[in-house]
C-alpha cells in the first residue's frame, strides 16, 4: 500500500511546485530583463560607473580614469556623454571638489578642441587616444602649476605617467565599453578583449578603495567575486588571468594591495581547477587560496586572516546568489567553454539549415521550370496545328479559287469534300516529296477545274511549312533539352541539400581510443580527427611529428587503422614536413575492394594520324569506374571531333553527379540541335563499382563487349541507334556482376566487324578471345587488334579502337598490425 501511495504522491507532488518553480524563473527572468533595459539601453548604468571611475586613483594621486571614459562615451554614443559626466563630476566630488572641478574643466577643454579640430581629423578613432593622452597631461601641469606656482621634475614625471596611462586607458575603453554597453554583444570575445573588459572592470573597482563595511573591504570583496564569476564560467585559465590583472591594478591604485594580487592570482587558479565542482568547488577553491595566502598575509601587510575569510565568505554569499541565466551568458561570449561552443554550434546548424532551405528552394525552382518546360497540351498543339492547317488552304485558295468561277460550288455547297481533298493533297505531297499520287490526282482532277494551278500553289506553299515545323520541331527539341537538363540539376542540387544536412559526428571517444593505441606502440602522434567510420567511406586526418621520409603513414599506422576498424584503411593524401620541427599531415581513407586497370590500342583508317574513334577512363566519386568508347561517323578529323566531343560532355556531365542515363539523352539532344548535318557517333560505356565489383552497360549505337572468365565468354549486347539520329534516344541498361580475374573488353565498329571472309564475326572474336593467354590488358588489346589486322592482310579500312579492363582485388601492400587493448570500432 505504501509503494502504492507513493506512486501517486510523487507525480501530484511534481505536478504541484514545478509550475511555481517555472514562474518564479520567468519572473526572474523578467526581472532582469527590466534592469537591463534600465541600466544598459537607457544609459544610466554610465552614472554609476562614472561615479566610480570619477573617484578611481592610481598611486594615490593620479586620476586617469575621467577623460579617457568621458571621451569614449562621447566618441561612441555622444547622447549618453552627459549621463557619464554627471557620474564622473559626483564621483570625483567624493576625493575633493578640486578633483570634481579639474575633471570637468578638464572634460569641457577636450570637447572644444575636439570640436575645433574635428574637420581636420580623418580618422576619428585613431586620433582619440592622442587628443586626450595631451590634453590630460597639459591640463595636469596646468593644475599643479596653479596650485604650487611652481613645476619640478617630479611634477613633470606624474603628468607623463598620468598622460601614458590615459593613452593606454583610452584604447581600453574604446574596446571594452562597447562590450558591456549599448548592449552590443559579439559572438565571439578575442583574448585581447577579455583582457581589456578585465582592466576595465579592475578599474572601476578601483573606486571602491577605502569603502568598508563592518570592518570588511568592499574592494576585497568585489575582486573575489570577480575572480569567482570567471573562474567558473571560463576555468583556470582565465580566473588566473582576472586575478592577475585585477590584482596588478589595485596593487597600481594602492601599494598596500600587493598581498592582494598574489591572493587574487592563486585564487583563480584554484577556483577554476575546482570548475568540475559546479560553485560549491570554485567557491572551496577560493577558501582555500584564502587559507594559504593568509597564513603568510600578516607580515607582508594582508591583514588579519579572520577578516580575509570573512571578506571570502561575503563574496562567495554573491557568487552563490547570482543567478544562472547571467553566468550562462557571460559564458557564451569567451571561447572555450561549453556555452560558447554550444551556440557556435547553434548558429552553424542555423546556417547549414537555411543554406539547405535555399539550395532546396532552388531545387525546387530548376524542377518546376523542368515541368513547365517538358508540359505538352495535347489539345493545344492539335489546335495549333488546326490552325496552321487552315491558313495554309487560305493562302493557296488566295492564290487559286479565289478568281475562280466554281468558288461557289466547291465551298459553299460541297466545303467538307473540297476540304478532305486539300488536306489529302497536302499530306501525300508532304511525305512523298511533292508527288500526288494517280488515283487523287484523277478524282480531284473531276472536281476542280485549276487542278495543275492547286498542286503548284500547294507545292510552293508546302515548302514554307516544312520549314516552319521543322523549325517548331527543333524547338520542341531544345524545350526538351531544356527540361532534362534543369531535372537533372534539380537532383543534384537536391542530394547537395541532404549532403548539407548531414551533420558532423563527434567522434571524441573513437579519437582517443586510436591515439592511446598508436602511442601505446611506440609511435608519437600529435592530433587525430575522424571526420567519418562509415563501412567503405572512412576519413580521417592525423597529424605526426617530422618522420624523415621513412613512410610510417603507409607502414604502420594505416595497418593498424586496418584492425581497430575492421577494414584495409590505406594512405589517400600525405603531406610530409619540410623542416625537422614540422608536422605531416596525413589522410587516411578506406580502400576499394577492387581495382581496375586498363589498356588500349587503336589505329585510324589507313594507317593515319587522326582517328574517328576516342576513349577514356575517368575515376567518378562514390567508388565508381567509367570505362567510354566513343566513334564518330565516318573517319578523319571531323569525326574525331565529334566522338571526342561526346566522350568529353560525358565525363563532365557524370562527375557533376547526374545520373548516366540522363547524361546520355543530354548529350543526344545536345548533339542532334548543336547542327543540321547528320553527324551521329556511337557510345560504349561502362560504369564499374570498385566496391562490390558490379557493372552496368549503357550501349548507344556500339557494337557488342565481351567479359573472359577464364575459358567462358560473356557477350554484352543492346540494340540501340546511335546518338544524335533521333530526337529521344532510349538507353537500356545491361546489369552484370563481375569478378576478380575477369577481363572486360570493349571495342570499336572497326575491330568487331574488321575481320575479312568471315561468315558469323561474333563467333570468330568469341573464339580469339577464348585463344588468348595472357591476361594483361594491354598485350590483350594488341593480339585482338594484330589478328583484325592480319586478316585484313595488313589493311586498315577503318578506325579501330580496343579497350581491355581486368578486374582485381586490391590487396593492401602491408598486412594490418594487431592493435591490443582496442577493440574494433562499429
Amino acid at each position: 500500500m505504501e509503494k502504492v501511495e507513493r506512486r501517486f504522491i510523487e507525480p501530484i507532488s511534481e505536478v504541484s511546485f514545478d509550475p511555481i518553480k517555472q514562474d518564479m524563473a520567468k519572473g526572474m527572468k523578467k526581472f532582469l530583463v527590466k534592469i537591463e533595459s534600465f541600466f544598459i539601453k537607457k544609459g544610466y548604468i554610465l552614472v554609476l560607473l562614472g561615479f566610480l571611475l570619477g573617484r578611481a586613483l592610481i598611486l594615490s594621486k593620479l586620476t586617469p580614469f575621467s577623460l579617457p571614459f568621458f571621451a569614449t562615451i562621447f566618441l561612441l554614443k555622444r547622447d549618453l556623454a552627459p549621463l557619464a559626466l554627471i557620474g564622473l563630476i559626483a564621483g570625483g566630488a567624493t576625493l575633493s571638489l578640486e578633483n570634481s572641478a579639474f575633471t570637468f574643466f578638464i572634460s569641457l577643454t577636450f570637447l572644444i578642441i575636439f570640436r575645433i579640430s574635428r574637420k581636420w581629423l580623418k580618422n576619428e578613432m585613431r586620433a582619440m587616444p592622442f587628443f586626450v593622452g595631451i590634453i590630460l597631461g597639459a591640463g595636469k601641469i596646468a593644475e599643479t602649476f596653479l596650485l604650487t606656482k611652481q613645476l619640478t621634475l617630479y611634477d613633470g614625471m606624474m603628468a607623463g605617467v598620468q598622460m601614458s596611462l590615459s593613452f593606454i586607458l583610452t584604447l581600453i575603453f574604446l574596446q571594452s565599453i562597447p562590450l558591456i554597453t549599448f548592449n552590443k554583444r559579439r559572438q565571439l570575445l578575442k583574448t585581447e578583449e577579455i583582457v581589456c573588459l578585465i582592466i576595465m572592470i579592475a578599474s572601476i573597482m578601483t573606486g571602491t578603495i577605502g569603502w568598508n563595511v563592518y570592518g570588511l573591504s568592499v574592494e576585497h570583496i568585489m575582486s573575489r567575486y570577480l575572480v569567482l564569476i570567471f573562474a567558473f564560467v571560463a576555468g583556470a585559465t582565465v580566473g588566473s588571468t582576472v586575478g592577475v590583472v585585477t590584482g596588478l591594478i589595485f596593487s597600481l591604485a594602492s601599494v598596500s594591495s600587493f598581498y592582494h594580487m598574489s591572493l587574487l592570482a592563486f585564487s583563480g587558479v584554484l577556483s577554476g581547477l575546482m570548475k568540475e565542482g559546479r560553485k560549491i568547488g570554485v567557491a572551496i577553491g577560493l577558501f582555500i587560496a584564502t587559507l594559504l595566502i593568509g597564513m603568510y598575509g600578516d607580515g607582508g601587510g594582508g591583514g588579519n586572516l579572520s577578516i580575509n575569510v570573512l571578506e571570502t565568505t561575503v563574496a562567495v554569499i554573491l557568487f552563490l546568489l547570482t543567478p544562472q541565466y547571467l553566468t550562462s551568458r557571460l559564458a557564451k561570449y569567451i571561447p572555450g567553454t561549453p556555452e560558447f561552443t554550444s551556440e557556435q554550434q547553434k548558429y552553424l546548424r542555423k546556417m547549414r539549415d537555411v543554406t539547405a532551405h535555399r539550395v532546396t528552394q532552388f531545387s525546387n525552382v530548376f524542377q518546376a521550370l523542368s515541368k513547365s518546360f517538358s508540359q505538352i497540351d495535347v489539345e493545344h498543339d492539335e489546335d495549333q496545328n488546326q490552325r496552321e492547317m487552315d491558313f495554309f488552304l487560305s493562302n493557296v485558295t488566295r492564290k487559286t479559287c479565289q478568281t475562280c468561277f466554281r468558288k461557289d460550288q466547291c465551298w459553299s455547297k460541297n466545303f467538307t469534300t473540297t476540304y478532305s481533298f486539300m488536306e489529302e493533297m497536302i499530306h501525300e505531297m508532304d511525305q512523298n516529296g511533292g508527288i500526288v499520287s494517280k488515283k487523287l490526282s484523277r478524282e480531284w482532277e473531276k472536281l476542280c477545274s485549276r487542278s495543275n494551278r492547286v498542286f503548284d500553289a500547294i507545292g510552293q506553299e508546302l515548302t514554307f511549312y516544312q520549314a516552319n515545323q521543322k523549325l517548331k520541331k527543333q524547338v520542341h527539341e531544345s524545350r526538351k533539352l531544356v527540361a532534362e537538363q534543369l531535372l537533372g540539376v534539380s537532383e543534384v542540387m537536391d542530394d547537395f541539400a541532404k549532403e548539407i544536412l548531414k551533420e558532423r559526428e563527434n567522434h571524441h571517444k573513437q579519437e582517443e581510443q586510436i591515439l592511446e593505441a598508436i602511442q601505446e606502440f611506440g609511435i608519437h602522434i600529435e592530433q587525430v580527427e575522424i571526420y567519418s567510420l562509415e563501412k567503405g567511406n572512412v576519413d580521417i586526418e592525423i597529424s605526426i611529428p617530422y618522420c624523415r621520409g621513412h613512410g610510417e603513414c603507409e607502414k604502420l599506422i594505416a595497418p593498424m587503422l586496418s584492425d581497430i576498424l575492421g577494414e584495409t584503411i590505406v594512405v589517400k593524401r600525405e603531406e610530409c614536413a619540410t623542416y625537422p620541427s614540422g608536422f605531416c599531415h596525413a589522410t587516411f581513407s578506406s580502400s576499394k575492394a577492387y581495382k581496375v586497370e586498363t589498356g588500349v590500342a587503336h589505329a585510324a583508317k589507313g594507317g593515319g594520324f587522326v582517328s574517328g574513334d576516342s576513349f577514356s577512363t575517368v575515376e567518378l566519386g562514390g567508388g565508381k569506374y567509367a570505362i567510354a568508347i566513343s566513334d564518330g561517323m565516318g573517319n578523319g578529323e571531323r569525326a574525331h571531333y565529334e566522338s571526342n566531343e561526346t566522350l568529353q560532355l560525358l565525363k563532365k556531365i557524370l562527375q557533376s553527379g547526374i545520373e548516366e542515363k540522363t547524361a546520355i539523352k543530354s548529350i543526344n539532344s545536345i548533339l542532334s540541335l548543336r547542327t543540321t548535318d547528320e553527324i551521329f557517333a556511337t557510345l560504349d560505356l561502362a560504369m564499374i563499382d570498385l566496391q562490390n565489383a558490379s557493372a552496368r552497360f549503357l550501349k548507344v549505337g556500339s557494337t557488342p563487349s565481351f567479359i573472359k572468365r577464364g575459358k567462358k565468354i560473356i557477350k554484352i549486347q543492346a540494340s540501340n541507334l546511335p546518338i544524335g539520329i533521333l530526337d529521344d534516344v532510349e538507353v537500356d541498361v545491361v546489369s552484370e556482376q563481375l569478378k576478380a580475374g575477369d577481363l572486360l573488353i570493349m571495342m570499336s565498329d572497326g575491330v568487331f566487324e574488321g575481320p575479312k571472309h568471315v561468315e558469323n564475326v561474333e563467333a570468330w572474336m568469341k573464339r580469339k578471345i577464348q585463344e588468348i593467354e595472357t591476361d594483361d590488358p594491354q598485350e590483350v588489346c594488341d593480339l585482338i587488334m594484330e589478328e583484325v589486322i592480319r586478316s585484313r592482310e595488313g589493311f586498315i579500312e577503318d578506325d579501330m579502337t580496343v579497350a581491355v579492363a581486368r578486374i582485381k582485388h586490391n590487396t593492401p601492400k602491408w598486412a594490418s598490425i594487431p592493435v591490443q587493448k582496442v577493440k574494433r570500432m562499429a
